[in-house]
Order: C-alpha cells, then sequence, then structure tokens
C-alpha cells in the first residue's frame, strides 16, 4: 500500500494552469502501476500532483478499504487537488461514496469516465463526436437503470443522493442510442463504398492497428507521402516533428488515410485510434466503425512498442490478436518500433521471447528511419498477389489512353513500340487487369496475346 504527494505525482512539475488531480488504483494481488493513469491524466490536461494505491480485495462501499478513502481525503488536501482520478471501474454509488469523504468541490472520477472524456477533446468528426456520445450513453444506461430499480424498491426519491429519478431518463438513453447507431451505420456505409472505390482504383488498403504510444502515427508519416485522401478525418496533431516528444495518448480519435509511398504498389496507409488496455465491452463497440477500416484492410501492420518489456509486450500482442482476428482475414505483420531506444542485444531478446505470437517481426524505429526501407519491402510482399499481363495494342490515341491507365492502376515493367503496335507488360490487381483485357479488346479484336 502506497500515497504519496508530490509536484507532479510522475515527476513532472504541475503547470499551475490545469486542474490538479491525485490518481488512485486498487489492485487485488502484486503492486499497483500507475504509469498509464497518470498518462491518461495528462493527455486530459490534468496536472498529477499526487498518487495512491492500494492491494486487497474490493470495498463493496468504497472501493478502496476505509483507512486508505481516509488517507485519500488527507493527500488532497495536502496538495490542494480539484479531482481524484481512480484507475478502476467504480460504481455510482462507490463514487458518491467516496466523494462524500473528499473535501467539497473534489471531484471523483473513475477510469472510464476519464477515457471518454478524452474522446470528447479529440473528436473533431461527425463519426468521432457520435462514437464518443454512444459511449457516453451506454455507460449512463446502466446507472439509469441502477437508479430506475433502486427507487422502484425503497420508494425514495434521491436515494444515497443520486439523485431524483426520471421514470422517461432510461427510456430517452436508449431512443439516442438506436439512433447514433442508425447514423454511424449510414456513415459506416458510405466508407466502404468509397474503400471499394479505391480498390476499383488499384489502390492496396493497409491498416495501422496497435496501442496507443505504440507510435502508429510517427510510422505513418515516415512511410506516406503528402497528404492527399479525404476520410471524413481528423487531422493526426502528430503527424508534425514533435510528435515523439509529446508521448502523449489519444492525440487523435479519427482516421487518417494517406497515400504510402511504394516502390511498385499504389497503397491507401490508414491509422486509427489505438487500443488501450482494459477496456470494457460497452466502449469498444462504441468504436466498432473505426475499427472497420482495419477488419476490412489487405493487410495489417501491427505496432508494438519494442521499448516495452517484454511480458508487457507479450499481453498487448495477445489481446491485439484477439481483437483483429475476430473479424479480419487479412495478413497481419508485427512491426516492433522504437528500437532507437534498445541496448545492444536487446532485440535479439525480445524476438526470440515473443517468436511464439510474433513469428517474423519487422524491427523499425520510426523516428530515425531504421528499418522502414525493410517494410516498405515486406509491406508489397503480403498484399494480395497481383497478376502479370502483356497485352498488344494497336497504336491509337484510345490505346494511348489505356497505357496511361494502366500506369495509373498497376505497375508497368516494359513498354515498347513498333511502328503500328504498342506492347505493355505490367502486374496489377487480377480487377485491374481483367479491366484492361476488357477495355484491350474494345479497341481491336486481336489486341490482346
Amino acid at each position: 500500500m502506497t500515497g504519496s504527494g508530490s509536484s507532479g505525482g510522475d515527476g513532472t512539475e504541475s503547470t499551475g494552469d490545469n486542474p490538479r488531480a491525485v490518481v488512485a488504483k486498487r489492485v487485488d494481488a502484486g503492486e499497483a502501476d500507475l504509469t498509464e493513469i497518470r498518462q491518461l491524466a495528462a493527455a486530459a490536461g490534468y496536472d498529477v500532483v499526487g498518487e495512491l494505491s492500494q492491494t486487497r480485495t474490493e470495498d463493496a462501499a468504497f472501493m478502496f478499504g476505509e483507512g486508505k478513502v481516509a488517507e485519500l481525503r488527507e493527500l488532497v488536501r495536502e496538495v490542494d487537488a480539484d479531482a481524484v482520478i481512480v484507475d478502476n471501474d467504480v460504481g455510482p454509488y462507490q463514487t458518491f461514496n467516496v466523494g462524500g469523504e473528499l473535501p467539497e468541490g473534489v471531484e471523483v472520477i473513475d477510469r472510464f469516465t476519464l477515457i471518454l472524456e478524452i474522446f470528447g477533446q479529440r473528436a473533431n468528426t461527425r463519426k468521432a463526436q457520435l462514437q464518443v456520445e454512444l459511449a457516453q450513453l451506454r455507460y449512463e444506461l446502466p446507472r439509469a437503470e441502477a437508479k430506475a430499480s433502486l427507487a422502484k424498491r425503497d420508494e425514495r426519491p434521491g436515494f444515497m443522493g443520486l439523485g431524483e429519478y426520471d421514470e422517461s431518463v432510461e427510456q430517452d438513453i436508449k431512443r439516442q442510442i438506436s439512433e447514433i447507431r442508425d447514423e454511424l451505420d449510414a456513415i459506416a456505409d458510405k466508407e466502404q463504398s468509397r474503400r471499394e472505390q479505391r480498390r476499383d482504383s488499384g489502390f492496396d488498403l493497409v491498416a495501422l492497428a496497435g496501442y496507443t504510444n505504440a507510435g502508429k502515427s510517427t510510422l505513418m508519416r515516415r512511410l506516406a507521402a503528402e497528404i492527399d485522401v479525404d476520410e471524413n478525418v481528423d487531422r493526426h496533431p502528430d503527424l508534425d516533428a514533435t510528435a515523439e516528444s509529446q508521448d502523449m495518448l489519444f492525440t487523435t480519435l479519427g482516421t487518417t488515410t494517406r497515400r504510402a509511398e511504394m516502390e511498385k504498389r499504389d497503397v491507401l496507409l490508414t491509422d486509427t485510434v489505438g487500443f488501450i488496455a482494459d477496456l470494457p465491452h460497452w466502449l469498444v463497440e462504441s468504436f466498432e466503425s473505426t475499427l472497420d477500416s482495419v477488419y476490412r484492410a489487405d493487410l495489417v501492420l501491427l505496432v508494438v512498442d519494442a521499448s516495452e518489456p517484454a511480458e508487457s509486450m507479450r499481453e498487448k500482442l495477445v489481446t491485439s490478436h484477439d481483437t483483429l482476428y475476430e473479424r479480419n482475414e487479412a495478413p497481419i505483420v508485427t512491426v516492433f518500433n522504437k528500437v532507437d531506444r534498445l541496448e545492444p542485444g536487446e532485440l535479439a531478446d525480445k524476438r526470440a521471447a515473443l517468436s511464439g505470437v510474433a513469428p517474423d517481426p519487422v524491427a523499425v524505429s520510426a523516428k530515425t528511419g531504421a528499418g522502414v526501407a525493410e517494410l516498405r519491402d515486406r509491406v508489397e510482399a503480403e498484399l494480395p498477389e497481383w497478376e502479370r499481363e502483356r497485352l498488344v495494342l494497336p497504336v491509337s490515341d484510345d490505346a494511348m489512353s489505356l497505357v496511361s491507365w494502366i500506369h495509373d492502376h498497376g505497375y508497368v515493367d516494359e513498354e515498347s513500340y513498333a511502328s503500328d503496335q504498342v506492347t505493355v507488360e505490367f502486374e496489377a490487381k487480377p480487377s485491374i487487369v481483367a479491366r484492361a483485357r476488357s477495355k484491350a479488346s474494345g479497341l481491336a479484336p486481336a489486341g490482346s496475346t
């Protein structure tokens, strides 16, 4: 059991401009790790000025033991905190009870409320805003149901200080959930149509997946060319040069799609919000449509922070595989990122330790560019195979237009001209080859071989 007050909780100085927070966590066994909750608090705009943890079974009334709640109260007073952020799923009555023991005006925020707060700050598109609203409603629904149950049982408005229950609230939440899901389904249909149009244009779709802070957006910047694709997106703030040093969680919520630079293939690379540990099912479901760009990709790059301990990497790989393999049929390439932070020999040790869950990873540093060329080669090798074709066309304006179209939609290995014909040898998706053959057959009956 530990409790501490400090200028920054995680070793950083308070800025004085942000709300001040104490972070707290209870675990059944072992030692509580407060690293992630400090990062989440910082991402939400809080200055962490103290921390507290406890190892014990959950107390039904307070989450923590009553003695630890008293210790929390004194810590809050000592560091003059505005909020207590609890890295647990705190029930509504536990929240009320703990808040009642704290100085007046100090807010109690649980892990999922904090995550929703971050998501709300980052939601800059209609889709992202709808997903945040859906998650908030799903979070509130069981609490509304609990109020209904207790109000009916005890016949007391405001039971346990939770406020007077309005019977229409529960039905109104369910109605709003239904309406939001309908609108998100319509957005998803449009996005799927856009994906198919891009495939028809010869693009392969590659998705970046992985836990937040694995360096996906920095890797995207390293792989991609100019932003030239409209995906109904939030622009990633971390696509600029300060991204790696900021080391912040959830710098964006929506998807960003960019044209990636490859030798042969035309690739669109999509980055989405990162995974995070211990998310409840209702929260994952709320952002399911964002993950469609991962589930429906031709290839997934699963990015892992190689500077983390091997056991932490293993846990994240296993959880990511469970999420991806549930609906995804595309091949998955594991990318060990941030290898610039490793000591000599450490990468080889981690490759060996994680060979069961990452049998052939590509090691890169998105920050320095090390290994990125190998990753580009791996992407092209793992994408669905292209077909090879050779067309002999009569020299004409229409034939020249077709040759230009093939250049735009595939990779031309050889192009040669004679006095009355042009020969083009190329590789492309099977659908593109079929369309090229069809176009060529319209030029001349003997125009293809």
